[in-house]
């Protein structure tokens, strides 16, 4: 059995055998879809910056913001984030919704937030410290989790691309909401994220593995910008 934290291939490979044991129809979805990849974020500001600006936009044009905006500041990270203008982030193309979650973040750092350490927390702490701050959703709050930590259980039920999958692989009616995503992925704990990232693999590949509306990429709702 496998770790609560993946962090390396070896461990995501592990995972993904114990998730297959645990629902066969995982099993089945594994040999139709590609590996998933190992994914890491950097489980800082820069981190959450990454996924804030990733929301409701393909990843090739996520890739392409972050890109200007780190060009334009240097690094990212608190210092640089605060003392730039907003003309800065509008330059690099963040939306003002995307820009206000930034200034929240950074306000939350300094109040006394430390990302850091959120690591150390358990996921349920974590995650509550995360969607109190203003413009943090769900998603965004899961997928940090799952990348940025490696925890093994985070689940962004809201992403339509995991739901998309679950309509698709299981047959049925209609695309799940976050609230019955949740449901069917109970089965899988404490493995939901690795569940999630073999639904994306699978999502993917069933789109020939293009950029057409990626993974982990797309919140459910506006909830993550509001």
């Amino acid at each position: 059995m496998t770790t609560d934290r993946i962090l390396t291939k070896p461990e995501l490979d592990a995972a993904l055998d114990a998730l297959c044991a645990l629902d066969p129809r995982m099993a089945a979805l594994r040999r139709e879809a590609a590996e998933p990849p190992l994914r890491t974020l950097t489980a800082d500001l820069a981190g959450l910056v990454w996924i804030v600006n990733s929301q409701l936009i393909s990843v090739a044009a996520a890739r392409a913001i972050h890109g200007r905006l780190q060009a334009a500041l240097g690094v990212i990270d608190h210092a640089s984030l605060s003392a730039a203008p907003d003309e800065t982030f509008r330059a690099a193309g963040l939306s003002r919704v995307k820009l206000r979650t930034v200034r929240a973040l950074c306000a939350a750092v300094d109040a006394g937030l430390d990302i850091a350490a959120l690591s150390r927390l358990d996921e349920d702490e974590a995650r509550a410290r995360l969607v109190a701050i203003s413009g943090v959703g769900p998603w965004t709050a899961d997928v940090f989790l799952l990348f940025a930590h490696g925890r093994a259980d985070a689940f962004p039920g809201g992403d339509v691309a995991v739901q998309a999958a679950m309509k698709e692989a299981f047959a049925l009616e209609a695309r799940p909401d976050r609230a019955q995503a949740e449901r069917i992925a109970e089965r899988w704990r404490p493995l939901r994220g690795v569940a999630a990232q073999l639904l994306w693999a699978y999502y993917l590949r069933k789109r020939g593995g293009r950029d057409a509306a990626p993974a982990p990429n797309r919140p459910e709702s506006a909830e993550e910008t509001t």
